[in-house]
C-alpha cells in the first residue's frame, strides 16, 4: 500500500513540473538594437552620405558586416577617434535602411511601389556583405516580376550574384509576351550594354533542344 501512495505522489509531482509557471518572452535584442539606432547614443561614426551626416555604432557595424570591419578597424582607422566616412555612390535613405537592418534585423515590407528601393538595398548589402539582407531583397524582387523592371532584375542579378532572381526571371521571359515587352522598355538597352552574357544565355536556354550546336555556338560568343 505504501508503494501505490509512493507512486501516487511522484505521479502528481511530474504533473506539477509540466505547469508552466513562469512564460519567457520572446528576445528583445532587435528591440533595444533598434532604440540604440534611434537614440545614437555612444555614437562613435560619422557617415556622410549624400551630403548628409549619419551616426552609428563601430561595433554594431563591424560585427555585422565583414566589409565594415575591415574599413573600421584597420589600421587607417585605429587612432581616428570618431571619424568621418564619405559614401558619395549612395543615398541617404538607401544608407539609412541598411543601418536599420543591421541593428535590427529587419527591414519595412517591399511594396511595388518600392522595389526600386529593394534593389539599391541589394546592391548595398552585397558591397557590406550583409548577407541576409541581400536574400531578403533578392526574394522581395523575385515577388515583385514585371515587364518594367525585369531588364533592371536581371542586370542585378547577374551583377551581384543572385541566382534565384536569374532563375525568377528566366522564368518570367520564358513566355514570348512577356519577353517582348520588356525589349521596349528603356532596361533593354542598359541590360544589353551591362550584362551581354546574359542575352547569349537567355537565347541558348530558349532555344529547342535539337538545336544544341546552335546553343553551344552562342555560348562562345
Amino acid at each position: 500500500m505504501r508503494c501505490h501512495r509512493l507512486e501516487g505522489i511522484h505521479c502528481e509531482e511530474i504533473t506539477m513540473l509540466k505547469q508552466q509557471f513562469v512564460v519567457v518572452p520572446p528576445s528583445n535584442m532587435c528591440r533595444d538594437l533598434g532604440g540604440l539606432l534611434k537614440s545614437m547614443d555612444g555614437a562613435d561614426m560619422t557617415f556622410n552620405v549624400g551630403g548628409e551626416k549619419v551616426l552609428a555604432h563601430r561595433s554594431v557595424l563591424a560585427a555585422r558586416s565583414s566589409v565594415f570591419k575591415a574599413e573600421l578597424f584597420g589600421s587607417m582607422m585605429e587612432n581616428a577617434g570618431n571619424p568621418l566616412v564619405e559614401i558619395s555612390d549612395m543615398e541617404s535613405d538607401v544608407f539609412k535602411s541598411l543601418l536599420h537592418f543591421i541593428y535590427t534585423d529587419s527591414m519595412p515590407e517591399i511594396t511595388r511601389e518600392d522595389v526600386v528601393m529593394a534593389g539599391h538595398l541589394l546592391v548595398a548589402a552585397d558591397r557590406y556583405d550583409v548577407e541576409r539582407l541581400k536574400l531578403v531583397c533578392e526574394d522581395k524582387l523575385c515577388n515583385h516580376i514585371d515587364s518594367d523592371t525585369m531588364a533592371t532584375s536581371l542586370a542585378l542579378a547577374e551583377q551581384h550574384s543572385c541566382p534565384g532572381l536569374k532563375e525568377a526571371c528566366f522564368e518570367f521571359l520564358a513566355s514570348p509576351s512577356n519577353f517582348e515587352a520588356m525589349v521596349a522598355t528603356d532596361g533593354y538597352e542598359h541590360l544589353k550594354s551591362s550584362c551581354p552574357s546574359i542575352l547569349k544565355e537567355l537565347i541558348a536556354r530558349f532555344l529547342p533542344a535539337e538545336l544544341k550546336a546552335a546553343k553551344d555556338i552562342i555560348m562562345k560568343f
